[in-house]
């Protein structure tokens, strides 16, 4: 029996280190990923020593990577993969080759490799882990960001070409050539009919399958056929030779198209999440932390050149093929720059095969674990230095130069809301101008609306003198910074008490300031709300007048409670009991339509 006694026990070890080192991390803003990799160091063999048979919670937890690879087929229609042909293929071909050119030149002639072990340690180095690339840009809702699109396109192609890399292994060791032709006729044989056997399956019998699943309603069953497939699916692709990951990426991107993808998805995703984290955690246990006190320096060499190397030749490829700028380019270098869960499976069948000793091999897969575990910070780091003041872009001279007639209303803020204000105003006739401080929503405004927008800062008198302010009649204030907005009305109404201030409000707190400075608050998803429930109200059985009765006097009730509200505001106790009495006042306002 092994040292760590029932499965139970397990679980409960599993489960108290990422409930602990998981919050923790984020609270230290380290991302969950670097917390299960930390938390599978501490309860690994190297350190607690709570749990010892890391190679079979390995095997167990690479299925949160299948899990995850299946998402991303779902998610990832074949039209939609014709469409990112060039991203995928493209880029995702450059940077291989590229990388795996670059690192097996610096172990063949730097660590003097033999060069069928430079071919696999280049190829095997140059991929990333997607489980940390794409959970790290989840979490930093980067993912729709050019770089996150790029990352995601090199990951995608990284995970197909896994499977040659795999393949070519054997063939480059040296029992590759003793291998007999028939053997590999038959290996080839076998892997074509599976692949064939899960499009077939895919396009033909899933269809059907999740159809009478559906009709029995049963959310558990719904549940088992979802990761029946997918476990299904990898099984069936391991019994070929070929990786579970693909397998499972093959058969969501057949479901892409399917009625039932989003039901799926939603059946997957939390065990995706919980093995994906199992995942990370074996990752940690696997660490060899005698090799981090007994070659210290070497570890932490090889870690840098790796990251250093993939970092370089990212951020080439980013610019020169992906096309993005130097920011994006950085991001998209520090995303993927550590080593991939792919590159122990390759490296295991390196060692296997003969291609690395011993020592090698655990030196490498210390080196991609260390590149993980500084990928958060790296990424956080990367981040912070990104946001700081940088070389402010140059306005151009003709955005500056507020020109204009006597306009009857300034608007502060070109967003979405501006914009509408904008061009209402412009279909009237009413002579108008705007301030924007972004150059970039600056040039768009100007080239599809062709308003009288002008770069400047509306806390600056001077910018205010010079857009004619004081002759104005109304001062419309649409940004989205709660604070901006309450500094602005306030120095506006400072300056020109006369004039009419409307501005934006986030919310309730936000009204009681806004009214403080002498401004007209909006509450900006407050009459949307009042018309979202006025055309339930009208769906569920009022008639149009009654609908709109109960809304006028909602709206009214409310704008009292709100007065009631600001007079007490900084008593939290009065607050609520207004509240309270609020929402009775409305049941007995309402209940008098039931009499």
């Amino acid at each position: 029996m092994p040292h760590e006694g029932s499965l139970l026990q397990t679980a409960v070890i599993f489960l108290l280190a990422a409930v602990l080192a998981v919050p923790l991390a984020k609270r230290l803003q380290l991302g969950a990923v670097l917390g299960y990799l930390l938390a599978g160091v501490i309860i690994g063999p190297q350190a607690l020593g709570l749990i010892r048979d890391t190679e079979s919670v390995a095997h167990i937890s690479e299925l949160g990577v299948v899990l995850l690879l299946f998402i991303i087929g779902l998610e990832l229609s074949p039209k939609r993969l014709w469409l990112m042909r060039k991203a995928v293929f493209g880029v995702g071909t450059a940077q291989v080759l590229l990388t795996g050119a670059v690192i097996g030149a610096i172990a063949l002639l730097g660590f003097s490799q033999t060069l069928p072990a430079a071919i696999v340690l280049g190829l095997g180095l140059a991929l990333s882990s997607t489980a940390l690339g794409l959970q790290s840009l989840a979490e930093s809702k980067q993912l729709n960001a050019p770089h996150g699109r790029l990352a995601f396109a090199i990951l995608l192609f990284q995970d197909i070409a896994a499977i040659p890399l795999i393949a070519l292994v054997p063939l480059l060791a040296a029992s590759g050539p003793d291998t007999s032709s028939g053997d590999s006729l038959g290996h080839g044989l076998k892997v074509f009919a599976s692949i064939a056997v899960v499009i077939v399956g895919g396009r033909y019998l899933l269809r059907p399958v999740f159809r009478v699943v559906a009709r029995t309603r049963l959310p558990e069953v719904s549940t088992a056929t979802a990761l029946l497939v997918v476990i299904g699916t990898a099984w069936l692709m391991e019994q070929a030779g070929i990786s579970m990951a693909l397998g499972a990426f093959l058969a969501g991107l057949l479901l892409a198209d399917s009625e039932y993808r989003h039901e799926l998805e939603s059946q997957i995703e939390p065990f995706k999440g919980l093995l994906l984290g199992l995942f990370f955690i074996s990752v940690g246990m696997g660490a060899n932390l005698r090799l981090l006190l007994d070659m210290p320096l070497v570890l932490l060499g090889l870690t840098l050149l790796l990251v250093a190397v993939k970092l370089v030749l990212l951020i080439g490829v980013g610019r020169l093929a992906g096309g993005l700028s130097s920011a994006s380019a950085l991001r998209l270098g520090m995303v993927l720059a550590a080593g991939g869960e792919f590159a122990f499976v390759v490296f295991k069948l390196g060692k296997d095969q003969g291609l690395f000793d011993a020592l090698t091999y655990d030196l490498l897969l210390m080196t991609i674990t260390l590149s993980m575990a500084i990928t958060p910070l790296l990424m956080i780091g990367c981040a912070r230095a990104l946001k700081r003041p940088q070389a402010v872009r140059e306005v151009p001279e003709q955005y500056k130069q507020i020109q204009t007639d006597t306009p009857r209303v300034v608007i502060v803020g070109m967003g979405r809301m501006g914009q509408i204000v904008a061009r209402i105003l412009r279909a009237q006739k009413i002579p108008f101008i705007a301030l924007e401080t972004s150059v970039d929503t600056i040039e768009m405004t100007r080239m599809f609306e062709q308003v009288p927008v002008f770069y400047g800062d509306p806390l600056r008198p001077e910018v205010l003198h010079a857009a004619k302010v004081g002759e104005a009649e109304y001062f419309i204030i649409t940004i989205d910074d709660p604070e901006a907005a309450i500094h602005t009305a306030e120095r506006v109404k400072r300056l020109y008490p006369h004039l009419k201030v409307l501005a934006r409000a986030r919310n309730r707190q936000h009204v009681h300031k806004l009214v403080d400075a002498g401004a007209e608050p909006i509450r900006e998803t407050f009459y949307s709300s009042l018309e979202m429930t006025r055309r339930a109200l009208v769906g569920l059985g009022l008639s149009d007048e009654q609908a709109a009765d109960r809304i006028e006097r909602f709206t009214q009730h409310d704008e009292e409670v709100l007065v009631a509200q600001g007079q007490v505001r900084d008593d939290r106790a009065k607050v609520m009991q207004t509240a309270k009495e609020a929402r009775v006042e409305l049941e007995r306002l309402f209940a008098s339509d039931a009499d």
